[in-house]
């Protein structure tokens, strides 16, 4: 603690806010945290395979679900392991760096989730509205192009919210939740008057879901004239059943940033459920976003039977080599 009450915060170690809960909780809490994050690692690592080794799948739509599934991958990594790490010790100390880090990897994977789906959103707006045109547009230099613009505004937006907050000295070592974000860490500060914060708080917060609904919105409405225009009944079902797999997952970050939203309006909500329910825009998009895609993507859904095929003809051949040495012998 420096002289003048603030904290080096480079020399300093944070304390991180816990759960409150008796000792047989934070085993089952532990054990479905684990379970949680392997699966939504091991899926949204599946998925990434998938697209990676069949060349065929080096579309656009893939390549875009490709970076929403790596997404995915450092949202649930910045939230569940650094949670689940502090849960099982009592000190629950942090480095600042350490915070920052897992800061930045949220608010990264909350403003790269928008901006990935306005992505699909315009390529499926191209693909189905103007077909013949498609691949000239959406060419694979477009859409490098495309990915790397969505990274830069998403460097510039959530760099400029961490500059605003890092620009005030800090004065209390106490992480406020239990897990880093950009407010727990204002909250640290010594900051008298964060209006300035808050305004461009208020401003990307509007701009990210603000961009994804317009997009979803003008984009779906064009495909859904497009669709009922086109005669042939195989090329528009086919349409709509692709675009309401991009729906859904849309449905899905909405439906989990409303529900943080509410529970924390609810003055009876029990402090630890408020508490769980702050991580569900991460844990419910990385768990189901790969059951989605999986299961209502004809493409990939072909891809895993294949896989699972295999294993189990493999297992078979494997059986039956083992019962015949066993028969010979």
């Amino acid at each position: 603690m420096a002289d003048n009450g603030t904290v080096n915060v480079f020399e300093s170690v944070f304390t991180m806010g816990s759960f409150d809960l008796n000792p047989e909780a934070v085993y089952v809490t532990l054990a479905l945290g684990i379970v949680i994050y392997l699966f939504a690692l091991c899926s949204n690592l599946l998925l990434l395979g998938i697209i990676a080794v069949h060349i065929h799948l080096h579309q656009p739509m893939y390549i875009l679900l490709f970076s929403l599934s790596f997404n995915d991958i450092i949202g649930a990594t910045a939230m569940i392991p650094p949670v689940l790490y502090n849960l099982m010790l009592e000190d629950r100390e942090t480095s600042f760096l350490a915070c920052l880090f897992q800061a930045f990897g949220l608010h990264w994977y909350g403003g790269a989730s928008y901006l990935i789906l306005s992505a699909m959103a315009l390529d499926r707006y191209i693909a189905i509205c103007h077909p013949l045109r498609y691949h000239a547009i959406m060419s694979k230099n477009a859409v490098t192009y495309l990915i790397m613009l969505c990274c830069i505004i998403n460097v510039l937006l959530v760099g400029s919210v961490f500059g605003l907050t890092l620009r005030f000295p800090f004065c209390s070592t106490n992480v406020p939740n239990f897990y880093c974000d950009n407010m727990s860490m204002l909250r640290m500060t010594c900051a008298k008057d964060i209006t300035l914060n808050n305004i461009y708080g208020l401003f990307i917060t509007g701009f990210y879901h603000g961009l994804g609904l317009v997009s979803i919105v003008f984009s779906y409405a064009f495909i859904l004239i497009a669709c009922f225009r086109n005669k042939e009944s195989d090329a528009r079902s086919k349409a709509l059943y692709t675009c309401a797999t991009h729906f859904l997952v849309f449905v899905v970050y909405e439906c989990s940033a409303v529900v943080v939203v509410l529970v924390y309006r609810i003055p009876q909500s029990p402090l630890n459920l408020k508490k769980f329910m702050a991580m569900s825009f991460v844990l419910f998009p990385s768990c189901l976003n790969p059951i989605i895609y999986g299961a209502k993507t004809k493409e990939i859904k072909q891809k895993l039977k294949k896989i699972s095929i295999n294993k189990i003809f493999h297992r078979g051949e494997n059986l039956r080599e083992t019962t015949v040495k066993t028969v010979t012998q």
